[in-house]
């Protein structure tokens, strides 16, 4: 699996001045905490998973959720975990057939409700478990977690060398989390946790949407969560203490609801950007996505990287393409991070950028060009006259899920 497998070579060579690598959930804990990206959720009772994986309906799909939680309703619980056991065995089955190659398998998370669905799951999947890269723990907590990676800690521990190790994905969304006198004693008790069990912690997600109905707030799609006073205080605090270059954590930002609305405000993407790749034709299509209000989620998703935050749950297809453009590394910023890189031995202490727009402070900006690296192996590195929105230039919305 690889982002943009789609676009034929010639315009990738057009495209990338380095293409995205590939990479499977075999992979080092590193490049699949990146290679997560925008991850869409799909309901476990839906019907047809496997069939859309094989047959490459959804275009861009490299990561992959199947919801047991919220997405299921509590009397259909018996009935979803039967149909992820489905899906997996279909997914098996295709891949014997020669329908699907392994390396073409995007990678597939379960998001459980408890440590006992997830204990029964362990059991119940068995052979089918080399699929999966992980589960996703809602509502994620101490106790609650100590559980959960208990039962990963156990099942690594006792799968062979050739299987792949199973990760977990912890999502903070609890009013322990959010509430302002219990916050910061929360954070760092799940920060404990978290790095007794570093080697499977895969991402922290944050769950934004939870954190709103605590206090009966929704985002327009106007806004993004970060004009959201008191959730934007509390995402602050969770980049604070997981986003720390030491501790290695990947943070994956919160959820965009919206795929069709009207508008209140402004438009927020800008012409410049559109019309410089694609002159009238990028125009147009700038217009198609404010049509579908989607600026609002390219303006987050941009808040998103400036906070350290990579990667996104996506709820629906449309999303999937602007998000990962944005991941894209630009020219600008792979020669700024090559050359931080090259002069880090104690030889230079500050540059000029390459693109003598910028000065390049060695030390303090090491860590930065470091992370850019990491996202420029997964998602790739742009020729100099390319921006995010030549990757959108000749894609169509992708259909609802349904």
């Amino acid at each position: 699996m690889r982002y943009f497998d789609y676009l034929t070579p010639e315009q990738e060579e057009d495209l990338f001045l380095h293409p995205p690598k590939e990479f499977s959930n075999i992979d080092d804990k590193e490049t699949l905490a990146y290679a997560v990206g925008a991850a869409l959720y799909m309901p476990a009772i839906r019907g047809r998973i496997a069939e859309d994986i094989v047959s490459g309906k959804i275009k861009g799909l490299v990561s992959l959720v199947i919801d047991l939680e919220d997405a299921v309703a509590d009397s259909q619980v018996d009935y979803a975990e039967g149909n992820l056991y489905e899906t997996l065995n279909k997914l098996h089955r295709f891949m014997e057939e020669g329908l699907i190659k392994p390396s073409a398998l995007p990678l597939i998370f379960v998001r459980v409700r408890s440590e006992e669905q997830l204990s029964r799951l362990l059991s119940r999947l068995e052979e089918r478990l080399i699929l999966l890269t992980g589960f996703v723990f809602p509502k994620f907590s101490p106790v609650q977690g100590e559980a959960f990676f208990r039962l990963l800690e156990a099942y690594n521990g006792s799968a062979g060398p050739d299987v792949p190790t199973l990760y977990g994905m912890p999502i903070l969304e609890t009013a322990e989390v959010i509430y302002r006198e219990s916050r910061s004693s929360a954070l760092l008790e799940i920060q404990a946790l978290l790095k007794r069990y570093r080697s499977y912690v895969l991402n922290v997600r944050i769950g934004a949407t939870d954190f709103s109905s605590i206090f009966g707030l929704r985002r327009n799609p106007d806004m993004t969560i970060y004009d959201i006073g008191v959730i934007r205080d509390c995402v602050t605090d969770i980049i604070n203490v997981f986003g720390r270059q030491e501790d290695g954590f990947v943070i994956s930002g919160p959820v965009w609801e919206y795929f069709r609305s009207d508008r209140v405000l402004k438009p927020q993407l800008r012409m410049t950007p559109f019309q410089e790749a694609m002159g009238k034709d990028g125009l147009r299509l700038r217009m198609s996505y404010l049509d579908r209000s989607e600026d609002g989620l390219i303006r987050e998703v941009a808040y998103d990287k400036e906070n350290g935050i990579i990667g996104k749950t996506i709820i629906h297809p449309s999303h999937l393409q602007p998000v990962q453009a944005l991941y894209v590394v630009t020219h600008e910023e792979y020669c700024d991070a090559a050359s931080i890189i090259a002069n880090s031995r104690g030889d230079c202490g500050v540059m000029k950028s390459e693109y003598a727009n910028k000065m390049n402070e060695i030390k303090p900006h090491l860590n930065w060009s470091n992370r850019i690296m990491n996202r420029s192996k997964i998602f790739g590195v742009l020729h100099e006259k390319h921006n995010f929105t030549s990757l959108l230039a000749d894609l169509k919305p992708a259909g609802a899920l349904v």
